[in-house]
């Protein structure tokens, strides 16, 4: 049992430390005592006794020292002994405490808080069964600019049941694409537009998501004409059914169809984007026809590895039979390959290399927080030397001195941790709730990883911020400072040196900064005011979507669309309307491939592909969309008439090398079956996104009225007034044709384009922040270091100014002194600044790494703040009066 009394020894060590020390005192007295009473019996005077005693007995306090040095937990005390020091020295100094807690506190809270959503988006396993099993699979077309950017081609589902038919590469497949649905109020509820997605009866069990309430689909409801069910998500449930569980069973109307309730999705599955409403199975989302084509590429892919198999083998299998494909649908838009990549960063893939770079722009605030900290320690210890050489003369050890000086640090950067932790909470809670459409954002929250990241971040800045003015303020020169007088001239230059460095530090960190913010904010501006190819200003848009199975004729499609459309050119304050599918800056919507009669070509080469839309007569010139060539639809051009597209000048210039277009012969498929359309017209170009360059389009007459391809329209109505007021009584209009049709997406056109730009809007803002702060950090630091070197050197400025020396030299002298490291800083952080630059090329709009006007403005700004930084202290330092500053000492 000795390791059981060892630890009851050292734990009352521990917590009755008191109690043991005047054991400890009383012993030694009681020793002490019976020896002075020896000495009496002996024959000694009671003073004689005592002193005897206490010469051969020993100092009482060096053998009090002696026995605590055996006991355990000293390390501790003196840890609470220096915390004790350190709190006591702070205090005596409260402006430089407040200004460095308060540096700290913007360095730690703001890289918390980053780094809490980076672990959450980037870094955390998928809420899914062996995350790390999932891939996402996708097709590719060779040497084709018709892949996605990225090379990654959404799936056909005809490809996707092949797939999973016929190949063994994988444990199992499951797909899913993106569906809408018109929700029609049963009990009086509103009717509502629901963002929805069709997943294979293989989706959920190959995640391993079990429904709260109810079941998955089946294989026998995954097919084209099955019963029709639905799973709702858990915020459906509880907004729309109060989360009452017995919906189960009961019918909802979707586009005027009941669907039977059988499930209910978890809270926490939010896959792929936490505005997915409704799933639906994924067979039934399309016509017997469409499902089992291989060119309408739709869907997305996801396959779990099997055990052993990996992903690189398991798509060789698929790529070799989507090849096979290929060659059996010559004539159609088919793969030739097939590729695949993890699903973690299939799901983060937008907002990877923002995060990535935000992490960084703090990660840079943060090591110039430490800098400024860190200079304000050598200035403080600067002016401590004389204390640290009198209790190194005294017996101090370097070490114990360097250990007392960290420990002020850890006290600094421990307060500004906690209250950095504090802000970060804050500021993590705002990002999440600001971040337009971040994915996981559910995910984000405080845990153990992020405590144990902070309290890691506060030693690592206690390091970066201490170390150096400790290790520097108790060299080996530290008792030469008792010799020392105020008119010492210079003070310590080595010192001076050392703050330099810091401070050329950093400036070039701040200049990095800045540069990447401007680069990013400039890339912003220019989104913003990219031109779309169309009027903006005063232009209202509000979509609808007509349900197939109520409109299921061309004579309901066209009816309802003219009459929506003539009621809405009669309200008061509007000046023009006009039908068009999507927008421009509206989105993708849709694309076709296609040949041209008159250029002829073996096959539907996928390279011949363009973007569709439909309009109707008026669109382009309530727009201000610009004719070239030809003429706009008419009112002729309508039901089965319908055989005539416009296209716009990028197809002409892609696609008809300079051919006059009018009168040229598009086949495509449009409805059912593929068929020739006649050109009529060229009109300018618009974006469909203003992130992403022109691509060639057609339009379609949506007075055509086939129900799956003109049955969803966008009313764009032109106004001299605020176009926001119009949105109420264009809704009653189109409630008035049919109650159950609700409207959506009810936006103005500079609406639409901020919602293009604002993750850019956003990353640019919070860089911008934190190089704005760095910028300050820096000007404070300047401020800080030289005022202090003036005040080193007045005695040495007394006797220059007192020899003959000019103001104006004084000042140029000073001034010049605290630009040098200015301008060192800025040749560094210049450089790496173009390298930043280089890094973050992929997320620059129109503006190029190495904008000149970028880098002029930003070393403007940073020369702007130095300057003003500078001035301050080397005026002063010019109305030195010599006989003042020589008296001093």
């Amino acid at each position: 049992m000795r390791w059981f009394e060892q630890i009851r020894i050292s734990m009352r060590m521990l917590f009755r430390r008191s109690t043991e020390t005047a054991r400890l005192n009383e012993e030694l007295q009681f020793h002490l005592e019976q020896q002075v009473k020896e000495n009496m019996v002996q024959g000694m005077l009671p003073g004689e006794a005592r002193a005897a005693a206490v010469r051969s007995f020993g100092n009482p306090g060096v053998l009090r020292d002696q026995a605590r040095a055996t006991w355990s937990w000293n390390w501790f005390e003196t840890f609470l002994r220096d915390i004790r020091y350190g709190a006591r020295t702070l205090m005596r100094s409260p402006g430089f405490t407040l200004v460095s807690i308060l540096v700290l506190v913007l360095g730690i809270g703001a890289t918390t808080s980053l780094f809490t959503i980076v672990r959450a988006v980037l870094l955390k396993p998928l809420p899914f069964q062996h995350p790390d099993q999932l891939v996402m699979v996708y097709e590719h077309f060779r040497g084709s600019s018709s892949n996605s950017g990225d090379g990654f081609n959404v799936v056909s589902s005809g490809d996707f049941v092949d797939w999973r038919r016929q190949t063994h590469g994988f444990q199992d497949m499951a797909a899913w694409r993106w569906y809408g649905f018109d929700l029609t109020g049963e009990h009086a509820e509103l009717p509502e537009v629901v963002e929805a997605a069709g997943g294979s009866s293989s989706l959920f069990s190959l995640l391993g998501v079990q429904p709260a309430f109810g079941r998955t689909f089946s294989a026998a409801e995954d097919q084209p004409e099955a019963s029709h069910v639905v799973m709702i998500s858990w915020s459906l449930f509880q907004r729309r059914f109060s989360g009452d569980a017995s919906i189960l069973g009961k019918q909802i109307h979707l586009d005027a169809t009941p669907y039977t309730i059988i499930g209910v999705l978890p809270s926490w599955f939010t896959y792929p984007e936490a505005k997915v409403q409704l799933w639906v199975p994924y067979a039934q989302t399309f016509s017997p026809e469409a499902y089992a084509k291989h060119d309408s590429h739709q869907s997305h892919v996801v396959a779990r590895l099997k055990s052993g198999v990996s992903a690189a083998a398991g798509t060789k299998e698929v790529s070799a039979l989507q090849y096979q494909m290929h060659l059996a649908h010559a004539s159609a838009a088919v793969a030739e390959d097939a590729v695949y990549r993890p699903m973690i960063d299939d799901v983060v893939r937008d907002v990877k290399t923002p995060l990535i770079v935000l992490l960084c722009a703090v990660g840079c605030m943060l090591l110039i927080a430490c800098l400024n900290v860190s200079n304000l320690l050598v200035a403080r210890a600067a002016s401590r030397r004389k204390e640290v050489a009198v209790r190194g003369a005294l017996g101090g050890s370097r070490l114990t001195l360097i250990r007392e000086q960290m420990t002020e640090s850890l006290l600094i950067c421990i307060v500004g941790g906690l209250l950095g932790l504090l802000l970060s909470m804050l500021a993590t809670r705002w990002l999440a709730g600001h971040w337009r459409d971040l994915p996981r954002a559910d995910a984000i929250q405080l845990d153990g990883f992020v405590l144990a990241f902070s309290i890691g971040l506060i030693f690592l800045t206690t390091l970066l911020a201490g170390l150096l003015p400790a290790i520097s303020s108790t060299g080996k020169g530290v008792l030469a400072a008792l010799q020392e007088s105020s008119r010492s001239i210079g003070g310590s230059a080595s010192r001076a040196v050392l703050r330099k460095t810091m401070l050329t530090a950093e400036i070039a960190l701040t200049v990095i900064l800045l540069v990447s913010a401007g680069l990013l904010f400039k890339s912003f501006i220019h989104l913003r005011t990219t031109e779309l190819g169309c009027v903006t200003e005063n232009v209202l848009t509000v979509k609808y979507g007509l349900p197939e199975k109520q409109y299921d004729t061309r004579t309901k499609v066209v009816a309802f669309h003219e009459t929506l459309l003539d009621r809405v050119r009669r309200i008061p304050g509007v000046h023009a309307a006009a039908l068009v599918s999507t927008p421009p800056g509206g989105g993708y919507e849709s694309d076709n491939v296609f040949t041209i009669t008159e250029h002829p070509s073996p096959s539907f080469n996928i390279q011949n592909d363009a973007m569709t839309r439909t309009a109707d007569p008026s669109y382009f010139a309530v727009m201000q969309i610009p004719l070239i060539r030809g003429r706009f639809f008419t009112e002729h051009e309508r039901f089965t008439n319908d055989h005539f597209i416009i296209i716009n000048k990028k197809f002409a210039d892609q696609f008809l090398f300079g051919d006059n277009p009018i009168g040229r012969h598009v086949n495509t498929a449009w409805g059912t079956k593929t068929e020739s359309f006649e050109i009529i017209g060229v009109v300018g170009n618009t974006l469909y996104d203003v992130a992403e360059p022109v691509k060639a389009m057609m339009y379609f007459p949506i007075l055509s009225g086939i129900p799956d391809q003109t049955g969803s329209a966008t009313i764009v109505v032109r106004s001299a007034v605020d176009p926001l007021l119009l949105s109420v009584p264009i809704q009653q209009q189109v409630a008035s044709l049919d109650p159950a049709l609700p409207v959506y997406d009810v936006l103005t056109m500079q609406q639409i384009l901020g919602q293009t730009t604002a993750s850019q809007s956003f990353s640019a803002t919070l860089v911008l922040a934190f190089a704005g702060l760095s910028l300050l950090l820096a000007g404070v630091g300047l401020y800080g270091v030289l005022s202090y070197l003036v005040t080193q050197r007045i005695a040495e400025i007394g006797i220059r100014i007192a020899l003959g020396a000019q103001k104006a030299e004084v000042l140029r002298l000073v001034f010049f002194d605290g630009l040098r490291p200015v301008f060192l800083g800025l040749l560094i952080g210049l450089a790496g600044g173009a390298t930043a630059g280089a890094l973050i090329r992929s997320i620059l709009y129109g503006t190029s790494p190495f904008d000149p006007v970028v880098l002029a403005g930003m070393v403007g700004c940073l020369l702007l703040t130095a300057i003003l930084a500078c001035a301050v202290p080397a005026i002063r330092a010019s109305r030195i009066e010599p006989m003042q500053a020589l008296r001093i000492e």
